[in-house]
């Protein structure tokens, strides 16, 4: 059975940071892109960013980018998305996905989801 289990939300002022993890289960860990997505209140979900855990090439959205960063450790099967200089816009719940196409990310039809963790940032 796959599974992708997050965790690391919270409430956090903003300039603080949160790093969260998602720990996956039940694939090959190697052959698939991780990519964390985001979807705040009465918005729709979007890509945050990507990796591919076999060569560790990533992509952010531009609205993080220099903010956050995504590792994978590929001994654990867990993905990690370290977020620094949170802002309250970054309020959201943030879901992991895999899929064995990184261009999936893009389209936002990733193969694999897990169920989300809620990162709040108060101002």
């Amino acid at each position: 059975e796959v599974q992708l289990v997050e965790s690391g939300g919270g409430l956090v002022q903003a300039g603080g940071s949160l790093r969260l993890s998602c720990a996956t289960s039940g694939f090959t860990f190697d052959d698939y892109a991780i990519a964390w997505f985001r979807q705040a209140p009465g918005k729709e979900r979007k890509g945050v960013s990507c990796i591919s855990t076999d060569d560790g090439s990533a992509h952010y959205a531009d609205s993080v980018k220099g903010r956050f960063t995504i590792s994978s450790d590929n001994a654990k099967n867990t993905v990690y998305l370290q977020m620094n200089n949170l802002k309250p816009e970054d309020t959201a719940v943030y879901y992991c996905a895999a899929d064995k196409s990184f261009s999936a990310y893009f389209l936002g039809g990733m193969d694999y989801w897990g169920k989300g963790t809620l990162v709040t940032v108060s101002s």
